[in-house]
């Protein structure tokens, strides 16, 4: 602040020196100029009067120190010269005023001498005898002029330097002091000069907005934390050299440690997929890959992202476990449902082949015509039951209503009524009413499935006890039969489709693979669970947990 005081003050006096300095000389030297030209006609005037009428015994009687007298004649020979003798003087026809005065009477000229302090003014007059009489005089330049001013100028200049420190130092003390006193917190309650207060009411101004966008920032940083910590998705913010910037709780959980700002995310992961994805997400913008991690799969997308002050990536990771498993689960089902079709229709084609070819018997066609009956019927279950999961495995909303699982046993048992008594099965239901809200038709197909393979697998003069309970919130069906029993590595798989204990007995006995499926996804629709205890020899038990009311 002081140097800069003293700056301004020392520019302002240099250039009021220079500002008076150019006046007085603008203005003086052409007044002294004129009036020197006057005087120097007046002494030529004079002079040649007094040269009309005595000659040059008059110009020689003169003896001037200042002034010089020139005469010369008509063909420019000079006739006399105060200051150099006239023999060796040249001609001075051809001077400027001489010619002049030869043509007008009277001719004036300047000239500066070969250095520039001095100039001579030349006046020339002439004479009534054709002659010219001519005076001349030195005169200061201006470039000498200033340099007669130096002297005096270099000392106000001294002068202006130091009255500028002291007055710079005192100035920046009464100008600092108020300013060091300023409190910034309070910009509107400083009482100071006049001239800050559009500063400190701006700065007021600036203040109250950046406590705005402080709070919003805090705001969305808090909204920002409050969604990622509750997302299931691992989330992690990198800057554009790979560390990480930010992450949610679930990036810490997937990596097995606390993942800090600054670490390196290939510290994290160290498989080649990751570092692949970077690279090409780095090239093009956006990448995937695939990572396996605690027995799960996980789908990460990378996505560039561009700034001002530089790029990032975004790193988002989704468990896509259930979905490459419905993926896989889908090909499977696939590929068994073809081959499960396949199997009933080569049958009915062969046989059907037969006959047309009358290569069977008319005794054995009753028997052929029966085998494709049985087939038929078991294909059109097989399609139902296809049907009915690709239902299921949508999602699709079906509508619900009041019910009870007991007079659903009810019908189911009257329904199997005929093929318990073909395989000399009894069956019994019993319990409580078993009231809920669910989608009868699946309901119905929980407790039909069960009960018709109960039935299937059952020996001869075998039982099927079917127990509804319930309580304040749930109902429970629990069918046990005396059958076979299922082995402990089989449990379960029971419930996957087209899954067989004994494949040649499954389809001996008309099923299709899919009746306990159906009954798991049944029960997943109404949030319930199923449970099977069985023990090779002595039959099995399954047991369905239902809520009373399914949640949304």
């Amino acid at each position: 602040m002081t140097a800069k005081i003293f700056k301004s003050i020392l520019c302002l006096t240099i250039a009021v020196l220079i500002a008076t300095t150019a006046v007085i000389v603008g203005a003086l030297f052409p007044y002294f100029t004129t009036l020197e030209e006057t005087q120097l006609k007046d002494e030529l005037t004079l002079a040649a009067a007094a040269t009309e009428s005595q000659g040059v015994d008059y110009l020689s009687g003169l003896k001037p120190k200042r002034f010089r007298l020139t005469w010369v004649d008509p063909t420019g020979t000079v006739l006399y010269d105060s200051h150099a003798d006239p023999a060796t003087m040249e001609n001075h026809a051809s001077r400027d005023e001489i010619r002049e005065a030869m043509n007008s009477g009277s001719g004036a000229s300047h000239r500066k001498s070969a250095t520039l302090t001095e100039a001579t003014l030349y006046e020339a007059l002439r004479l009534s005898d054709g002659s010219v009489l001519r005076i001349s005089t030195e005169r200061a330049t201006v470039f000498a002029l200033l340099l007669g001013m130096l002297r005096p100028i270099v000392l106000m200049t001294v002068l202006a330097a130091v009255l500028a420190v002291v007055l710079a130092n005192r100035m920046a003390k009464r100008v600092t002091e108020p300013l060091n006193a300023l409190d910034l917190e309070n910009p509107l309650s400083n009482d100071t000069y006049p001239e800050l207060s559009p500063l400190l009411g701006r700065i007021h101004r600036q203040q109250l907005e950046l406590e705005s966008k402080r709070e919003n920032l805090d705001r969305m940083r808090s909204e920002f934390e409050r969604v990622t910590s509750g997302m299931q998705e691992v989330l992690l913010l990198l800057d554009d050299r790979g560390r990480v910037l930010s992450c949610n709780p679930a990036a810490s959980a997937l990596f097995g440690t606390e993942v800090l700002a600054g670490t390196d995310v290939l510290s994290l992961e160290h498989g080649k997929e990751l570092r692949d994805a970077l690279s090409a997400a780095h090239a093009e913008g956006h990448a995937e890959c695939r990572l396996e991690r605690g027995g799960r799969t996980w789908l990460f997308t990378l996505t560039r992202t561009v700034a001002e002050q530089g790029g990032g990536m975004v790193v988002l990771g989704m468990d896509v476990t259930d979905r490459v498993n419905a993926e896989r689960d889908r090909r499977e089902f696939t590929a068994n449902v073809s081959h499960e079709l396949k199997t009933p229709l080569q049958s009915i084609i062969g046989s059907a082949e037969l006959i047309e070819n009358g290569l069977v018997k008319q005794e054995d066609m009753p028997r052929f015509v029966g085998h494709i009956r049985f087939e038929a019927q078991r294909l059109l279950q097989l399609i139902r039951d296809i049907i009915e999961l690709s239902g299921l495995d949508e999602g699709t909303e079906l509508p619900t209503e009041e019910t009870d699982l007991m007079t659903l046993a009810e019908e189911a048992r009257e329904t199997l009524a005929d093929a318990a008594e073909k395989k000399r099965v009894r069956m019994s239901v019993s319990g409580a009413e078993g009231r809920l809200c669910g989608v009868r038709r699946l309901l119905y197909e929980i407790v039909y499935n069960l009960m018709d393979n109960a039935i299937r697998y059952n020996r001869p003069e075998g039982t099927v006890d079917v127990v509804v309970a319930e309580d304040e919130k749930q109902v429970t069906v629990r069918v046990a039969d005396t059958g076979e029993g299922i082995p402990r590595e089989h449990r379960d798989k029971v419930f996957e489709r087209f899954y067989r204990v004994d494949k040649s007995h499954s389809k001996a006995s008309g099923g299709t693979g899919l009746g306990l499926s159906i009954v798991k996804h049944a029960v997943q629709y109404h949030g319930g669970c199923v449970k099977m205890d069985s023990e090779p020899g002595k039959g099995t038990i399954v047991t369905v947990t239902l809520p009373k009311h399914r949640e949304a």
